[in-house]
């Protein structure tokens, strides 16, 4: 029996690992030498034949449990392979195959620092709820390694765990690692499905992340500060829509049958500029521009410090803005427009100039997310609840999601039963307001 180090996975959100690094940092030579040994010890005990994964969890003073053996290669077996230079899977078959593996002496010993980022469809700041769609563009940057189970064009279903991708990273030290993982997530680019991209980079930027020690509770007890410090700043977003609208009104030239020598923008009557309306979030952005000589953009009233520009396709906008020169990557799928740069990823939503049945949803109706399905139900017709109560409670991607009473009133509808599936968008239920029935 040999041993292949340690791995450190104390980076977890509901009991599932999130990020996972090899070696273990702060760890005592001592308490290392002695993991190595109790995992080697507990493999003999049960004359265990094969690749295993033994996990322990460490007390601050350097004591430690065995927690659990996996009869398996685990999730997280990149970082070891990085480190070691070997390759697990075809070891985990020559071991069934029973060739030798040779002595402890004759594995190599590791080199370097690797950190694996586990990239999920989920959406951290709604109590990591899965997400589903379409994967639009999926590419992250070279320098890395990428494990993945998807692609450009992939469905994401409610059917499998929320696991797009594995993305490691291996540098001489910890430091550069974490660096260079945290570049090749933010420059990736993932469309068409929320993940937990930017929390991940939050973390690898963190301090107390990088200079540890580590703990099975940091992500819970950092979560808000780490989410609001990933949230991009309202100046980028604004940025981000008037970019959008310059690669729209470029779309929109391409398209154009009749009149084609007509100016992009041009009206009869010059003082008004071009409008569009862009959906960030909840949030309702107004675009104006004119591209009457160099283009003039404002957003929400507030002009844009454009001061030359090199180039405005429907995919690339390249100009310089506050004295910089930044190149943004636009694409749009439908009424969606996603837009990528240095300075970070945002997505928007055109928003239809004439209202819509969906614009006009009743504030008590409480709708599917994703789809799923039902577990539970909670209440029965005419209950009286209060806001945030839970009337539903779904299931998708392994994962249960409480469907909460937007306000308080008495329930008047429930669409599904415990067992049913739904789908995205569905109205589940509906809750008439306290004050609604005195009318």
């Amino acid at each position: 029996v040999v041993h292949l180090y340690e791995r450190e996975c104390s980076i977890q959100r509901r009991f599932q690992k999130v990020i996972e690094e090899a070696p273990a940092p702060g760890l005592d030579d001592d308490v290392r030498t002695r993991l190595w040994d109790a995992a080697v010890a507990a493999a003999k005990a049960v004359r265990y034949e094969g690749a295993g994964t033994v996990e322990f969890i460490v007390a601050p003073d350097g004591t430690f449990s065995f927690l659990e053996m996996n009869t398996r290669l685990q999730v997280e077996h990149a970082v070891t392979e990085m480190t070691t230079g070997l390759d697990l899977v075809r070891m985990q078959i020559e071991i069934a195959s029973g060739r030798p593996i040779g002595s402890q002496a004759d594995l190599p010993r590791p080199g370097g620092h690797a950190i694996e980022a586990r990239l999920y469809a989920e959406v951290p700041r709604d109590g990591f709820a899965p997400a589903t769609g379409s994967l639009h563009r999926f590419s992250v940057p070279g320098g890395v390694r990428i494990d993945a189970g998807v692609g450009s064009g992939s469905i994401i279903t409610h059917h499998y765990d929320p696991m797009l991708a594995k993305v490691v990273a291996h540098a001489p030290t910890r430091e550069e690692a974490a660096r260079t993982l945290s570049r090749a997530l933010s420059n990736a680019f993932i469309h068409g499905v929320e993940t937990n991209r930017e929390l991940l980079v939050s973390i690898l930027d963190d301090d107390d992340f990088l200079t540890g020690p580590l703990d099975t509770g940091y992500l819970e007890r950092e979560i808000d500060r780490l989410i609001a410090a990933s949230l991009p700043a309202p100046g980028d977003i604004r940025l981000d829509a008037g970019i959008a609208a310059l690669a729209g009104q470029a779309e929109n030239r391409l398209q154009v049958q009749v009149l084609a020598s007509i100016p992009s923008g041009w009206r009869n009557v010059p003082s008004q500029p071009q409008t569009v309306a862009l959906i960030h979030d909840d949030e309702t952005i107004e675009v104006s521009y004119s591209m009457d000589g160099e283009p003039s953009v404002a957003v929400d009233g507030e002009p844009l410090a454009i001061t030359e520009v090199y180039r405005i396709t429907p995919d690339v906008v390249d100009l310089v803005i506050d004295g910089v020169r930044v190149r943004f990557d636009v694409e749009s799928v439908g009424a969606d427009v996603y837009v990528d740069s240095v300075r970070g990823s945002s997505h928007f939503v055109r928003k239809e100039r004439f209202a819509t049945s969906h614009d006009r949803a009743e504030p008590g109706a409480m709708v599917a997310r994703t789809p799923g399905n039902v577990v539970a139900v909670p209440v029965e017709l005419d209950d009286v609840v209060e806001s945030g109560d839970t009337i539903m409670i779904i299931e998708a991607m392994k994962m249960e999601q409480s469907i909460r009473a937007p306000l308080g009133g008495r329930v008047v509808a429930i669409h599904y039963a415990v067992g049913q599936q739904v789908e995205a968008g569905s109205v589940l239920a509906e809750i008439e307001g306290k004050d609604s029935s005195d009318g």
